[in-house]
C-alpha cells in the first residue's frame, strides 16, 4: 500500500538530490544514473561520458554491456556495468535486476546502502510527460517512441506541477546541470511507461544498485 506521507531517498532534500544532476550528453542516461548511484553511495566519483566510452570499447571486444556502441542500455546491462566497475575499481557494489511494483518502490526509499533505477518505455506518439521542479513544462515532449532510466528519489503524494495536477513520483534525472529541483511525474504517466513491455526489459523494471560489506 502506498505511503500518504512523503519520502526522500535516504532522507535527503530534494536540493540535496537534485544536486545529482548532470546534463547528459548523447544516448547515456544509464552511465549518469549509474555515475549518481556510485557517489550516493560511495561517494566514488566516475565521469558518465568516459565510463560510455569504456563501455563502447568491451563492445567491440565482445564484452556487451550496451546493446551497440553509443546506444541504448537495457536495465540488465546496468546490472554488468556495475558489476563490471565492483570488479575493476575494487567497489564494495552489487546490482540485481527485478520486475518493480508501484505500490511498493517508495520502500526503496528509506534503504541506505541502495539506490533504485527504473527504466520507462513507451510507444510512438505515447512519451509520458516528466517535469522539472512544480513547473508544468513538459520536458519529455518527443513523439519518438523512446526509453529512458533515472534514479527514483522521492514519493510527495501533495506534490504538483503549478498546483495545477498531481505529480508525486520525482526523480534524479539527467536533463538539467546546476538544479535545485527534481523531475517529477504524475501517477498515470509513470505506471504506464514503467510497466510498458519489451522482451527482456518490462514490466516495471528495476535495478537496485547496492553498497555491500567492505571485506576486511
Amino acid at each position: 500500500m502506498l505511503t500518504p506521507l512523503p519520502r526522500t531517498l535516504h532522507a535527503k532534500t530534494e536540493a540535496d538530490l537534485a544536486g545529482y544532476q548532470v546534463s547528459q550528453v548523447g544516448n547515456t542516461c544509464s552511465f549518469h544514473m549509474i555515475s549518481a548511484s556510485l557517489k550516493l553511495l560511495l561517494n566514488f566519483n566516475i565521469d558518465p561520458g568516459a565510463l560510455s566510452d569504456e563501455i563502447n570499447r568491451l563492445w567491440w571486444k565482445g564484452r556487451f554491456m550496451r546493446v551497440f556502441p553509443d546506444w541504448a542500455v537495457t536495465p540488465r546491462m546496468q546490472v554488468r556495468i556495475i558489476r563490471y566497475l565492483a570488479q575493476t575499481r575494487g567497489l564494495p557494489i552489487a546490482a540485481t535486476y527485478q520486475r518493480g511494483d508501484p505500490e511498493t518502490l517508495p520502500n526503496t526509499l528509506t534503504d541506505p546502502l541502495a539506490a533504485p533505477i527504473i527504466t520507462l518505455l513507451w510507444p510512438w506518439r505515447k512519451a509520458p510527460r516528466i517535469y522539472q521542479g512544480e513547473t508544468t513544462r513538459n520536458f519529455n515532449a518527443t513523439r519518438s517512441a523512446g526509453g529512458h532510466s533515472m534514479l527514483f528519489a522521492a514519493y510527495d503524494l501533495n506534490h504538483t506541477a503549478g498546483g495545477d495536477f498531481p505529480t508525486p513520483w520525482g526523480f534524479i534525472n539527467p536533463w538539467m546541470d546546476n538544479a535545485s529541483k527534481l523531475f517529477w511525474m504524475t501517477d498515470e504517466d509513470f505506471r504506464r511507461s514503467w510497466r510498458f513491455w519489451l522482451p527482456g526489459i518490462g514490466p516495471n523494471p528495476l535495478v537496485i544498485i547496492r553498497k555491500t560489506e567492505v571485506k576486511p
